[in-house]
């Protein structure tokens, strides 16, 4: 084994506390598992908190299988400045009144509500978005400023969690609960609710309660996974979100091989979604055989010795499942 190598193949999910980098978290992983082959799959800014998926190993080869979920948030927007990077810990660069329909609470669930919805999204000046090869917020702190296309986007849900300032005893605020496709910066809404309503806005604080299917609920302090180590190991099979399969001798071999496989090699499978004490029942196991047939280049998990073992594209013209990405050691499901 080389150097800065643990042997461990795992996902944890790390609810990384406010001040930190995602950066600054890897670093802090690598410590705690003694391997240098740490990533995460999706930046939280330093400013804020909450789920941050974590892989180990291997594993980090997943990245690209687990950037693409939707994502939930509870945001703090806080009216009347403005600041460079959207967010509190930015430079202050304007400010304005606040309009008195801000701190009604009618008008203010009526405006949340509105923000359902398709729409572009300019992204923020400081982001981690590449240019031409080049990041963005890079380029911002050396006083360049990228020019950036606006994005398709979408806010699936929005709930007005509060209305602050009212008594003048804090800054007017709203918080709110978003829930978001991939792609969508919290910074970019809180920016544009404020030009909405004609005022200057950004946000003061912001939580990450969840990653497509890792909720806030399932992941650990730093301290914590220092304590609790391999034990915080989460089922990969189930983050993904893909349909799965379970390889019997010869499709285990074959995928350590790298090989491809037919399609009657695998069986596709299914969780049950419902309540979690449901799906933690011993009679349903919370997996139950799909009747659906496996569609054109759909991805599908194979799990070999109760770890992930690779997953597989479908190509229907040949009627095979081809290679996309295989793990010779598994990720491990943790202890399920």
């Amino acid at each position: 084994m080389r150097r800065g190598e643990s042997g461990l193949c795992l996902v944890v999910g790390v609810d990384k506390p406010s001040g930190m980098s995602s950066h600054d978290v890897v670093n802090r992983c690598r410590r705690i598992f003694g391997e240098r082959r740490v990533g995460h799959t999706g930046t939280l800014d330093p400013l804020a908190s909450g789920v941050l998926p974590i892989c180990v190993g291997p594993a980090t080869r997943l990245d690209a299988y687990l950037t693409g979920h939707d994502k939930r948030y509870v945001v703090r927007v806080a009216f009347g400045a403005a600041t460079d990077t959207d967010d509190a810990q930015g430079e202050v660069i304007r400010t304005s009144p606040v309009p008195d329909e801000v701190l009604d609470p009618f008008f203010a669930a009526s405006f949340v509500s509105s923000l359902v919805g398709a729409s572009k999204q300019l992204p923020p000046v400081y982001s981690a978005i590449k240019v031409n090869g080049r990041k963005a917020c890079d380029e911002a702190r050396r006083g360049n400023i990228i020019s950036m296309e606006p994005r398709d986007i979408e806010v699936y849900a929005a709930e007005l969690r509060g209305v602050y300032g009212a008594d003048a005893s804090e800054p007017p605020a709203w918080e709110i609960a978003f829930h978001v496709s991939k792609g969508t910066y919290i910074r970019s809404l809180a920016r544009d609710i404020g030009a909405a309503l004609g005022c200057a806005a950004h946000v003061g604080s912001l939580r990450r309660t969840s990653v497509g299917n890792l909720t806030l609920d399932e992941c650990v302090s730093l301290e914590t996974l220092a304590e609790v180590g391999t034990r915080a190991a989460l089922d990969p099979v189930r983050l993904l979100g893909l349909r799965f399969a379970f390889a019997d001798a010869a499709v285990e071999r074959a995928v350590a091989n790298g090989n491809q496989l037919p399609k009657d090699a695998l069986a596709l499978c299914e969780r049950r979604f419902g309540p979690s004490a449901l799906e933690m029942c011993a009679c349903t196991a919370g997996v139950r055989e799909s009747c659906e047939d496996v569609r054109p280049g759909e991805l599908v998990a194979v799990v070999a010795g109760n770890k992930l073992a690779g997953i597989y594209e479908y190509d229907g013209a040949s009627r095979r499942y081809k290679t996309r990405c295989v793990f010779q050691t598994g990720v491990s499901r943790g202890d399920l």
